[in-house]
């Protein structure tokens, strides 16, 4: 940067110096500021409220690397405007609909408050994430192609991985539990608070499953087990020496079923439980032919390239943009000591739909 600066002071009789930025200023991406509050919006997300306050360099590390990800975010939006691939308003309102649908109107103000943030900060941020995915989903994940040629030399190469070792079950699990959750993930935010109200909520569950419902509809809209409600219920694949260390029951049932089955309701230490055998492998090695094997080696091989893509094309993005970062000029000058950018807001938890 030093060239440019030169150039600036030293260009001429009527030239002036460099205008300084506001302090609240931190950096700039071809002339559009990212203001402090920008980032300490960002930052009380990424510290636990619970955990221990991070020291003054810990907290201003985090900072910069906040500071980083919004610059390349903010060069990735320019892009997407210059190209017309701005997400419209209807975009955004089905994106806010979606991550507002598992809260009541009260709840979901309430993770607003905690998180700092009001509902047009939201759908700003949204606006800005549907975009520069809309933008990379043209210019990188388009242009990745997987050959034939490049799914043999994976599997040729990695062979012991596709040997299966011992039995595995690929379940899914619908979940009610006879207490009250202090956070419940279900797409109808429905959780049973006692023992009456799950036993009937599961017999609800089990007549809708024995009159046709989609099991991994039922499972978004209504289990209490918040790791799998946004996947359906989905557990992956559960090897049998795992199910060894669960409830002796559920062993017996899972063993028991045939793919595509549905258990009946299941009683377990921690309330009921409905199960569903979505496949099992048998041990032995796969072959490339697999349909399962195809499918893992492809994902793999698209992830790898789409992350190397996302990353040179974000490099010559970055190299074409007017970048100044000057809370990094400040931290250098100070010596990393920057009391007033190193203090901390309050943290808050993450907002999680």
């Amino acid at each position: 940067m030093l060239v440019p600066l030169a150039a600036a002071l030293f260009a001429g009789a009527g030239c002036k110096q460099q205008k300084q930025p506001s302090p609240d200023v931190w950096a700039s991406v071809n002339g559009q500021d990212i203001k402090r509050d920008d980032v300490d919006k960002f930052y009380r997300t990424r510290v636990s409220p619970e955990g221990q306050e991070p020291s003054q360099e810990e907290a201003l590390s985090l900072k910069l690397n906040v500071l980083d990800e919004l610059i390349n975010n903010e060069i990735l939006l320019e892009r997407a405007k210059k190209l017309n691939l701005e997400a419209s308003d209807g975009e955004v309102e089905d994106k806010f609909t979606e991550l507002k649908s598992p809260y009541t109107e009260d709840e979901f103000q309430r993770q607003l408050k905690e998180r700092g943030v009001s509902a047009d900060d939201l759908k700003r941020d949204l606006r800005r994430q549907l975009s520069i995915q809309k933008l990379l989903n043209r210019e990188v994940v388009a242009k990745i192609t997987i050959s034939d040629q490049d799914v043999s030399d994976f599997y040729n190469t990695n062979k012991a991985q596709f040997n299966v070792a011992e039995p595995q079950y690929r379940i899914a699990q619908i979940v009610v539990t006879p207490r009250k959750e202090p956070q419940i993930r279900n797409r109808k935010n429905d959780d049973a608070t006692n023992e009456a109200e799950a036993q009937r909520k599961i017999k609800m569950l089990m007549d809708r499953l024995n009159s046709g419902a989609d099991f991994a509809q039922l499972a978004m809209d209504y289990s209490e087990d918040m790791n799998t409600t946004t996947t359906g219920g989905d557990l992956g694949y559960v090897p049998e020496s795992a199910l060894n260390q669960s409830d002796p029951a559920l062993k017996k049932m899972v063993v028991g079923m045939k793919p595509g089955q549905v258990s009946p309701v299941l009683q377990v230490k921690d309330g009921f439980r409905i199960l569903k055998l979505v496949t099992r492998e048998s041990p032995g090695q796969r072959g490339i032919t697999d349909p399962q094997v195809q499918q893992t080696i492809r994902d793999t091989l698209r992830n790898r390239k789409e992350q190397l893509l996302r990353a040179a094309y974000l490099a010559i993005a970055r190299d074409e943009a007017r970048v100044s970062n000057y809370l990094a000029e400040q931290v250098i000058e100070a010596a990393g000591k920057l009391p007033e950018a190193a203090k901390t807001a309050k943290p808050v938890k993450p907002f999680q739909p």
